[in-house]
């Protein structure tokens, strides 16, 4: 698939029934792909549907629990149902994103991160892998994070999980290149997808939402998640082994490479003006909850407001 069209080609999108999911979808069906989108909500597909009809590429929907290990199989046999072909490009999205100190964190935490997000993505190449090799033909993009190069503090059991599927995307990239299959590891910034109201809040959840849905707002911080699903998408078409996504994630990626001592002194630093865990921890507080806490008008909520309409065009929780 290197460097060719991507017209024609059977794809499926894993977490893209919302945010960057979603736009990666409707990128591909646009270039006349044939996609299958997937997720637990079948409302949520539903919608999405919806969002994504009159492409050039067709586009279905399943839905699936990847921490299902059979998940993958039933997946697979939908696309060939649907579209008569086998997968030429997977996309790894799926993921949850839950913030807080880790001392307001549980195990349970670390496992279920680390169980969507490294484990589920190793099971979909796997299923994936004997039909690619067959053909000596196929791409596989990974979409990882800079949390998985830049420990991020108050993002623990997301980071583990995206460094650990940073590694395995860097040594699928090294080993299935000599069987004509591309791997494109992702490694975004923070994009205005609307996630934070998808988010989980643990210690003061308050607190934590106001800074993440803060930075995941404002347009010097984050990238506009449209402009980034089509570099990913480009980045599928070349082949491209690795994209860094916004100005700041590139500077942070080339400061930890250079001085990683001195960017983990300036994490530390971030860290100590985090809120803390608080008196009474709060745990798994959805975003849409921890949203309601900030009054309209109020400081929070202009300075989120890009995130907010990026919720509701991308098919994410609206705010209780």
């Amino acid at each position: 698939m290197r460097g060719t069209s991507l017209a024609g080609r059977t794809a499926l999108v894993t977490g893209s029934s919302r945010g960057l999911g979603l736009l990666i979808a409707g990128e591909l069906a646009d270039r006349g792909c044939s996609v299958m989108i997937c997720g637990r909500d079948e409302l949520a597909l539903e919608r999405a549907l919806r969002q994504l009809r009159g492409r050039p590429g067709e586009v279905a929907a399943t839905t699936c629990d990847l921490m299902d290990a059979e998940a993958p199989a039933r997946l697979l046999a939908a696309v060939r149902e649907r579209f008569g072909a086998d997968v030429d490009l997977l996309v790894n999205n799926a993921g949850v994103i839950q913030v807080g100190p880790v001392s307001a964190m549980q195990e349970q935490d670390f496992r279920r991160a680390h169980e969507l997000m490294a484990m589920a993505p190793l099971r979909m190449v796997q299923a994936v892998l004997p039909s690619m090799r067959a053909r000596r033909a196929g791409s596989i993009v990974m979409i990882s994070s800079i949390g998985g190069r830049i420990p991020a503090p108050h993002l623990l059991p997301y980071v583990a999980a995206k460094f650990a599927l940073t590694g395995l995307s860097e040594g699928l990239c090294a080993e299935l290149g000599q069987y004509g299959i591309r791997v494109t590891t992702v490694l975004p910034g923070l994009m205005r997808t609307g996630s934070q109201t998808a988010a989980e809040f643990a210690g003061q959840a308050g607190r934590e939402y106001a800074w993440f849905a803060t930075a995941a707002s404002l347009p010097l911080v984050s990238m506009d998640a449209r402009r980034a699903a089509r570099r990913i998408v480009r980045a599928a078409e070349s082949g491209r082994r690795e994209l860094v996504l916004t100005p700041l994630a590139k500077a942070a990626v080339l400061a930890h490479g250079v001085a990683p001592a001195t960017t983990n002194r300036l994490l530390g630093l971030t860290a100590r003006l985090l809120p803390g865990a608080g008196s009474a921890p709060e745990h798994g507080v959805p975003g849409s909850l921890a949203a309601s806490r900030h009054p309209r008008g109020g400081p929070v909520h202009r300075l989120t407001t890009l995130g907010r309409r990026a919720s509701r065009a991308h098919n994410e929780p609206t705010a209780s």
